[in-house]
């Protein structure tokens, strides 16, 4: 009988160094949103790699807001802590030849904890001069003591296939969690809804700092067509004139480019219905954004 190899793999770092980039690039498949803006990422999105006898299951944490008071960032936070106590391997993720605070403040969550940790420096392509490359990896390399340090450019599919490779050959023994054809652990509701906040970030991340959340209210499979009822909530009245836009111009092109996105990830045509409504308060409610999913448990029931 052949062993097999499995493990909880975190990926954790500051918002925006490209977490979610180096996961969906991995996995090939779209599996945690993408955006220049801060804490697009608020559930513990799980994927699966399988390759013959080793199992990589990914958790991809919510970017950590280390100073934040916010009841929305505490959750975050003490979800992304969880995660990585609960994980086999660790990756840290920095971007370029950056090294700020919060990098340091993260790091030093890291100081007690016995996972075996990989320190991935991202967005290579973006340095310039490369000769800077071998200084920087020095001093990470005195900051901590890392099983390895890989540089990846997540975007371009650079050092990928290495990345993947160091984690496999340190999984721990254990029977594989999921079969072979698994991928993704998260319902097609809330990918849907993802899709959807994706796009308002996008469009409107400096008018609304993350001040909404989407809910799939329904959906209709028909013989050529799949039609999908969203509601777009916001805190206050005057943001649901902002996600709306003049003469429902900007809700209207949200809706057009969710809809494109939902016809690739579903591969059919979608029929797209959104409505704005205000919930007041919503995200320093801890009750109400738990029951939305965020810091969700990331085991397999």
């Amino acid at each position: 009988m052949h062993k097999e190899y499995c493990g909880y793999v975190s990926i954790i770092g500051k918002p925006n160094v490209g977490k979610s980039t180096i996961l969906n690039s991995i996995l090939q498949k779209k599996v945690s949103i993408t955006s220049r803006k801060s804490q697009t990422t608020r559930n513990n999105i799980l994927g699966v790699k399988t390759h013959k006898n080793k199992q990589i299951i990914f958790i991809d944490t919510p970017g950590m807001h280390i100073k934040s008071q916010k009841t929305m960032n505490k959750i975050l936070n003490k979800s992304a802590q969880s995660i990585i106590e609960d994980s086999n391997i660790i990756l840290f993720v920095l971007q370029r030849l950056s090294f700020e605070k919060e990098d340091e403040l993260i790091l030093k969550r890291l100081k007690d904890t016995n996972q075996k940790t990989f320190c991935v420096i991202n967005k290579i392509d973006q340095v310039d001069n490369k000769n800077k490359l071998l200084p920087f990896i020095e001093k990470i390399s005195s900051m901590h003591t890392f099983q390895d340090i890989l540089l990846v450019s997540a975007k371009a599919m650079d050092g990928l296939d290495d990345l993947v490779a160091t984690i496999m050959n340190n999984l721990p023994e254990n029977k594989h969690l999921y079969g072979d054809s698994f991928n993704i652990n998260n319902d097609e509701k809330f990918m849907l809804s993802e899709l959807i906040r994706e796009k308002i970030i996008r469009k409107l991340g400096d008018e609304l700092p993350h001040d909404t959340f989407v809910q799939i209210d329904f959906i209709k499979e028909k013989k050529d067509i799949t039609e999908i009822h969203a509601t777009i909530y916001v805190n206050r009245k005057s943001q649901k004139q902002i996600v709306i836009g003049s003469a429902g111009e900007t809700l209207k092109s949200i809706g057009m480019q969710s809809r494109e996105e939902m016809e690739k990830y579903l591969n059919k045509k979608v029929f797209l219905k959104t409505w704005v409504k205000v919930k007041k308060n919503w995200n320093t409610d801890s009750g109400f954004i738990q029951s939305l999913g965020v810091g969700s448990d990331h085991e397999s029931k």
